[in-house]
């Protein structure tokens, strides 16, 4: 999946066909914070100047902002695919979370 990134905050994107312009809003955050642009290149500026303007407004208000992402995935599984995905790990010569971090990254690019 490729998508806009800027400082670690990700946007979605969609086209709105009523007023020709891209919108967009960060994911993976509390906060709404939306941007929209005319051109790839204004979207991609509009997303930049929300990040930092959302930034700077949280260091102004004194409140931490919102993290995108922190790099931990919680999943319960079965028992059976838990012991399924740490066999392959350990064939493949690596952690568990090296082999779930490869497989997904493939999962994505896949689409």
């Amino acid at each position: 999946m490729k998508g806009i990134n800027y400082k670690g905050y990700y946007a979605k994107v969609e086209f709105d066909s009523e007023d020709h312009i891209f919108v967009g809003h960060i994911i993976g955050i509390r906060d709404v914070v939306g941007f929209h642009g005319e051109s790839v290149n204004e979207l991609e500026n509009a997303f930049s100047k929300a990040v930092d303007n959302y930034l700077a407004a949280c260091a102004e208000l004194g409140q931490e902002p919102n993290k995108p992402y922190s790099g931990n995935l919680m999943l319960r599984i079965p028992v059976d695919i838990h012991a399924s995905v740490a066999s392959a790990a350990q064939a493949s010569g690596k952690s568990i979370n090296q082999w779930a971090a490869k497989v997904l990254d493939r999962a994505i690019h896949a689409h």
